[in-house]
């Protein structure tokens, strides 16, 4: 299948290859790895309509340069990453599990006890580049929880299929699922 959709995100249009994940449900694939234009205006968009916060924090590895970029525009110089697997320079690791849309298999996230200790009590923003299913950012949300953080918002820039109906997410533009033949699921 060598669909695309096209969709204006933050300004920037773009056109999402449409990838199938089963033989009934397709995915419009959005990565923002290398795309500069798109997550410098992504990020300044979402910055416009985040909530007061002390610290931001996202998963690996598709919300990196979005969280990169919000921290430099914002001037803040410290931001923290839940792993996939554990670091060696990391200790006092948390972990939980997370079944994604976009991965097959159940994986594990971790964070450093060392960005849980300055959490604690600490005003936390969730970040993610898409929000579908809301199992990553919900197992986020596990680990800063069980930091002692307070989570004050979560956001991506899109929101995909039932997600664009919650109340518990910011986000930048809905992004539809599709059918096994890559056409939009109204």
């Amino acid at each position: 299948m060598n669909k695309t959709y096209k969709m204006t995100i933050a300004g920037c249009e773009r056109a999402l290859p449409i990838c199938k994940a089963s033989d009934t449900l397709s995915i419009g694939a959005f990565v923002i790895f290398g795309d500069v234009e798109l997550t410098v205006a992504a990020a300044a968009a979402l910055l416009k309509i985040a909530p007061e916060y002390d610290y931001m924090v996202a998963p690996e590895a598709k919300a990196i340069p979005l969280i990169h970029e919000m921290a430099r525009q914002s001037g803040q110089n410290e931001y923290f990453l839940v792993r996939k697997a554990p670091k060696l320079y990391m200790n006092g690791v948390f972990e939980t599990t997370v079944q994604s849309i976009t991965t097959k298999a159940e994986q594990k996230l971790y964070m450093d006890g060392a960005d849980a200790e300055k959490m604690k009590g600490k005003r936390i923003l969730l970040l993610d580049d898409v929000i579908s299913t809301g199992e990553s950012i919900a197992a986020v949300e596990t680990l800063v929880n069980q930091a002692g953080g307070i989570v004050v918002g979560r956001m991506a820039i899109l929101a995909e299929g039932d997600a664009a109906d919650r109340d518990d997410i910011l986000f930048l533009e809905k992004l539809p699922l599709f059918d096994g033949e890559g056409n939009p699921i109204e």
